[in-house]
């Protein structure tokens, strides 16, 4: 989900807190049925919620809310539908036509046009803006003169695309991409308004978009609370009053709000609370596969990961980590051992490689202790594991992680974990190319595609290849792939892709993740997304 590392407006823009509306305590506030307002965890975003510039879980969880795409992921299916697109038209996989629904407006009351969107693009995509999600728009003709690799752009617009109308525009791009239509429905294409670019930090104070829900008030650290935009033109308006994003830095407490009557909503149920969750929370306990891979990425900036040697070792590690035992005693069979680079949810007909890995995926501590010291031993005698200490109950899985490492090789001190405090520093560490060995390195899908496993991780400077992996003959197939115009090729090219970042290892598969939540009394008709977040605005309070 990012070619540029460093965001140009202040972080801190967006963490104003806003005249506060009526937020009241307890499971949520306002009346019942579509006045209700429930209350979810979550936790601050790493950057201000512009939609080019949000590559994590907590600000997509906003956007979804706030903003409308040509395409939108169907929420129990994933399938690309059309949403503020009548019609997108081609001939030749690279042309496209593209024409956007008549009738729509932002909150603010602005038209949606063939506009908003050229206008978002060529933004998100120019490099003096240094948006994270640039990378996304390279596929378009004009790219790299206006986000060249090293220098300053010559253009400030993308030259693959003009507007030929009210409603529409032209797309073209740089070779031959046939599901490219199907990505549109990622937050980094969502269209802008102008008051985006009259006034940008007034905007980023308080974000306008075209969706479902409106931000009213926002203070960091604490809460941020979205309510129901009463005009909101599409067919999927919220069955709620409105949602109270309430930040956690231990998903623990927020369980035991949820289970204290205390919070409506809980996304990601911790490891700890797992065996507890069916017998706490009966029918409102929800377990549903998901697009969602745990990864250990390395920094390959270092070169102690960049020897010839290396891969061996990274081997060694895959092979050390005993994933059956952890999946079932920690995750309660909420996980399951990851056998590829990918998810079951995309199917074999849509990528998925079970058994990909191979042996390299094994419990064999035998073999491993034998490729760590044919590699070279680790670096520098032993390795920290950096993982964000707030969500998702990492420690405790790391350090099961670490506790096989240490068992296979003989040293209870060769692997430890590195906790950072919130997700926030943590990302921030990333993209800051600070990463002292491995880390965690979850991947929740932005589309079903198996293009979306691999280019935006792998590809040489794609937007989250957070580690700096590269490989020409990876890059040549991923290129290969997205010329194809029929899909099935185009798949069996990308797993070529894959198997190369099999056979080097680029990043050490752990398990597919389900998504897992709990919700109050209050709540019904609750559901997660394939993508595991909250389907919100289906959601109804009683």
């Amino acid at each position: 989900m990012r070619a540029a590392t460093h965001a140009k407006w202040a972080a801190g823009a967006l963490a104003v807190a806003l005249t506060a509306t009526a937020c009241g305590g307890g499971g949520g506030s306002g009346g019942g049925g579509t006045d209700g307002v429930l209350s979810s965890s979550w936790g601050d975003p790493q950057n201000p919620l512009e939609p080019a510039n949000t590559n994590e879980v907590q600000g997509g969880k906003v956007l979804d809310m706030v903003f409308r795409g040509l395409k939108r992921y169907n929420p129990k299916t994933a399938k690309a539908e059309n949403m503020l697109a009548e019609k997108i038209d081609t001939k030749d996989s690279t042309n496209f036509t593209i024409t956007v629904k008549d009738g729509w407006t932002f909150s603010n009351g602005e038209k949606v046009t063939a506009k908003s969107f050229v206008d978002a693009w060529n933004y998100g995509a120019n490099l003096t803006n240094n948006q994270r999600n640039a990378y996304f728009f390279g596929q378009i003709d004009g790219y790299t003169a206006v986000h060249p690799d090293s220098g300053k752009p010559t253009a400030t617009t993308l030259s693959g695309l003009k507007v030929t109308g009210p409603q529409t525009f032209t797309v073209k791009l740089s070779q031959k991409f046939s599901t490219w239509p199907d990505t549109l429905g990622y937050a980094a294409f969502a269209p802008l308004p102008s008051a985006f670019f009259k006034d940008h930090a007034a905007w980023l104070a308080k974000p306008v978009g075209n969706g479902p829900y409106s931000i009213d008030s926002y203070t960091k650290g604490s809460q941020m609370s979205l309510r129901k935009w009463d005009n909101y033109p599409g067919s999927d308006k919220a069955q709620n009053g409105g949602v109270d994003l309430k930040v956690y830095t231990d998903n623990n407490t927020a369980y035991t709000d949820l289970t204290a009557g205390n919070l409506d909503l809980v996304d990601d149920v911790p490891a700890s609370q797992l065996k507890n969750a069916p017998a706490d929370l009966g029918s409102r306990y929800i377990n549903t596969p998901a697009g969602i891979i745990q990864t250990l990425a390395f920094p390959y900036y270092d070169k102690a990961w960049n020897t010839p040697g290396a891969v061996k070792v990274r081997t060694g590690l895959s092979m050390a980590i005993n994933r059956k035992q952890i999946t079932e005693t920690i995750f309660q069979k909420t996980r399951t051992p990851a056998t590829d680079w990918t998810s079951p949810v995309l199917g074999t007909s849509g990528g998925y490689q079970a058994g990909l890995c191979g042996k390299a995926c094994d419990y064999d501590p035998a073999a491993a202790k034998k490729l760590i010291a044919d590699g070279g031993g680790l670096p520098g005698g032993r390795i920290q594991l950096s993982y964000n200490a707030d969500t998702g109950s990492h420690k405790d899985w790391i350090d099961a992680v670490c506790n096989s490492i240490n068992n296979t090789l003989g040293n209870d001190r060769a692997c430890v974990g590195r906790p950072i405090g919130t997700f926030a520093d943590f990302r921030s560490q990333i993209t800051q190319q600070k990463m002292p060995g491995p880390f965690r390195a979850g991947w929740q899908m932005d589309y079903p595609l198996i293009q979306n496993f691999l280019q935006p991780l792998y590809f040489t400077n794609a937007s989250s290849n957070d580690g700096k992996w590269t490989n020409a003959q990876f890059d040549k197939l991923v290129n290969e792939a997205n010329a194809e115009t029929d899909t099935q090729t185009a798949i069996k090219k990308f797993q070529q892709a894959e198997g190369v970042v099999r056979d080097n290892m680029a990043a050490i598969p752990l398990w597919y993740q389900n998504g897992s939540a709990g919700y109050s009394e209050r709540l019904s008709n609750v559901a997660l997304n394939p993508f595991s977040v909250p389907v919100y605005n289906e959601i109804k309070v009683s």
